[in-house]
């Protein structure tokens, strides 16, 4: 994809696809090159602190790792004893990797905004990290997770707190919060580590742990 490299992915370019055929283009395209090539490179850290958070929260499985891409926080996971895992995310391509790393259970290809195609009440836990900022997948989709979570499930979902209000996920949890949540919290945790080099070195996510009602 143009403006994208192993070496120095754009990551302006994660903001820029608007509907699902233009996101399964440009993570299809960047999944060879995401681990090493910014992942490593940039000194990733939010599916470290997200899947910590998640259990130390009391997150169980079987878990869905939500916008899974090559399997980064589900390894983090598996790790800490975590699982089953399946991973969903709208990306072929991504997912063929993470299937590689031999800790989910089953991978599921879908655009969020449709549902997850699981009956409902599979999953005692919900994991995402890095999926929800801004871009094709906003807070309407939580709804869908939240149809196919337990009653009582943990939720460990991180958003980036520069988007938080502006796209509408502070009012979502607000209207959540009367009936469907309960236990909200919100902390905040680095998204890079001391090792990153790019202008968005600094950005700073919120980690929504919840359980559903």
């Amino acid at each position: 994809m143009e403006g994208m490299s192993d070496d120095s992915p754009d990551l302006k370019a994660v903001y820029a696809p608007k509907t699902a055929e233009e996101a399964r283009r440009f993570y299809d395209d960047w999944a060879d090159g995401y681990d090493a090539g910014f992942a490593t490179r940039e000194d990733y850290r939010l599916h470290v602190e997200t899947a910590h958070a998640f259990v130390e929260a009391g997150g169980q499985g079987p878990v869905l790792d939500v916008g899974a891409g090559t399997g980064l926080c589900g390894a983090v996971l598996a790790d800490l004893g975590v699982g089953p895992i399946d991973a969903v995310d709208i990306s072929e391509a991504m997912l063929a990797i993470a299937m590689r790393k031999d800790v989910y259970r089953d991978a599921i290809v879908t655009d969020l905004n449709q549902g997850v195609p699981v009956p409902p009440d599979s999953y005692a836990g919900i994991v995402s990290s890095g999926l929800f900022t801004l871009g094709h997948a906003g807070p309407e989709t939580v709804d869908g997770l939240l149809r196919v979570a337990r009653r009582g499930a943990q939720f460990a979902l991180s958003i980036n707190a520069r988007h938080f209000e502006d796209a509408g996920f502070g009012s979502m949890f607000r209207t959540l919060e009367s009936h469907r949540i309960r236990n909200l919290a919100l902390p905040k945790r680095r998204i890079y580590g001391p090792g990153a080099r790019g202008e968005h070195k600094d950005e700073i996510a919120l980690i929504a742990l919840f359980e559903k009602a």
